[in-house]
């Protein structure tokens, strides 16, 4: 592991004492820490005093914490615990999984309940066909015929989960589990609890465009944070929101995708088709209180769509925000959960 650079985002005043035998705590400043993971890359902001050796350490205990991450849940390594998992020889058999592992199996369950399948890790099989996965991108659009018999392998009721001990089972169907929709989520709630054990009151944790957050900046102020316009070409704001001890997570099909002959393909497969979505959503950021969840349901929503989903946010009193392609350009609507969130 490389080694990771420090540096203050915010200078501390310097001043001197005058008078003998006072003293002062030092001023508290946001320290970032940044570099490369599960193919994108990490941002973290700390507030803590001016404490070089402290911030060395907790930057080898996040980098610890996302290898941990990565080597239970990438798709991409073989030695994964969830590779192992889809590897399995004999699928009737119960499979031994960590606590991480089974934290982010049962959220997945509960949001495919809730979403009725729209958001659903079983998918993988079809994500790979479509070259979003570990396979290569097709050199045609997937035949029905092919897309089919990927589909006969999907199916969240299929998996089966049980604790104590923690074990997993795919009921003798040949599931491949594809965590890439709520992995990173889990990854910032993980770095997040890490933060929390090290006494750190204040910080922001940002994984490809993840965010977790705890506490308010040296200043006072909330953490601000931008909801980017879905244009691939550059990063340009949306919206700002603010957040104090609240996650968001975006979904969109503006960065992931390929086209062929003028068509987009996005990397968001259905699960009711098998086909990349193709309305008019560009992308949907939710709120709530952890990332994991946040991840999850702003990819249930984009597979809804912005009307679909619209309405199923509102009915669930979710925190989302939308902003789809219209006849003028991109229009955007979010519901009354989250507009305590906006700021002008």
């Amino acid at each position: 592991m490389k080694s990771r650079m420090i540096w203050p985002a915010l200078v501390a005043l310097l001043c001197s004492v005058a008078l003998a035998g006072c003293s002062f705590k030092p001023e508290k400043e946001v320290w970032e820490l940044s570099g490369p993971v599960f193919g994108t890359t990490y941002h973290i902001k700390v507030v803590l005093n001016d404490d070089k050796d402290r911030l060395e350490k907790l930057s080898a205990g996040i980098n610890e914490v996302l290898d941990g991450v990565d080597a239970s849940m990438s798709t991409w390594r073989d030695d994964s615990e969830l590779s192992r998992f889809n590897q399995q020889a004999d699928k009737s058999q119960w499979f031994p999984v960590s606590d991480n592992f089974y934290e982010v199996l049962k959220e997945s369950h509960r949001v495919s309940e809730l979403s009725n399948g729209a958001f659903d890790i079983t998918i993988g099989p079809v994500v790979n066909l479509w070259g979003f996965g570990p396979e290569a991108r097709p050199e045609t659009i997937p035949d029905d015929s092919l897309l089919a018999q990927r589909m006969s392998e999907v199916g969240y009721d299929k998996l089966q989960m049980r604790d104590k001990p923690n074990k997993a089972i795919r009921s003798d169907y040949p599931l491949y589990l594809d965590l890439s929709a709520i992995a990173k989520g889990y990854g910032v709630d993980a770095v997040g609890r890490y933060l929390d054990k090290q006494g750190i009151e204040a910080y922001l944790v940002e994984i490809g465009g993840e965010v977790d957050t705890r506490g308010r900046k040296p200043d006072g102020d909330v953490w601000r944070l931008a909801i980017e316009k879905p244009v691939s070409q550059t990063q340009t704001v949306q919206r700002i929101v603010a957040l104090e001890d609240l996650a968001m997570a975006t979904s969109g099909d503006y960065r992931n995708y390929f086209e062929v002959d003028g068509h987009r393909y996005s990397h968001t497969i259905d699960p009711a088709t098998g086909r990349p979505i193709s309305h008019k959503l560009a992308s949907v950021s939710v709120i709530t209180d952890n990332c994991m969840s946040a991840d999850a349901l702003a990819t249930a929503l984009n597979v809804m769509g912005q009307d679909k989903g619209y309405t199923f946010a509102v009915k669930h009193d979710i925190a989302a925000y939308f902003i789809y392609r219209g006849d003028d350009g991109f229009e955007t609507k979010y519901t009354p959960a989250f507009s305590s969130y906006l700021l002008d």
